[in-house]
């Protein structure tokens, strides 16, 4: 998948983009086209006090139409859950969703192609 991911740390995901590799100190949402952005964990973060749940307003936002993986990156200590709203959401979008923990995720993610997203929780 592009980008690559290069390497992580706790608290930090190093990407190959376009020759030139970038490091990210906060969770990165990957889209379809390879563009990164910032997670928007304060659309899951105010409905369950924390960004550990992934809510239906956030699993809406990470959605993209054509999208048929989405690989989260659980973060090292395996935290990250979708909830029973944003599971089914994913699943009658016919996204296939799968939860690794962020070294898994990472080896994942660079295995795959085709229209996938990664959300990458790069903590706890």
């Amino acid at each position: 998948m592009e980008p690559q991911i290069v390497k992580t740390r706790f608290g930090q995901i190093t990407l190959q983009e376009g020759g030139e590799k970038r490091a990210y100190e906060h969770d990165i949402l990957i889209r379809l086209d390879g563009s990164v952005c910032k997670r928007k964990k304060k659309l899951s973060k105010q409905v369950y006090g924390t960004s550990h749940t992934l809510s239906l307003a956030e699993a809406e936002h990470v959605y993209e139409p054509g999208a048929e993986k989405l690989v989260i990156a659980t973060g090292v200590f395996d935290r990250v859950r979708l909830s029973d709203e944003a599971a089914a959401y994913f699943q009658r979008r016919g996204v296939e969703v799968q939860l690794l923990k962020t070294p898994k995720a990472i080896r994942k993610w660079n295995e795959l192609s085709g229209p996938v997203i990664g959300l990458f929780h790069v903590s706890c």
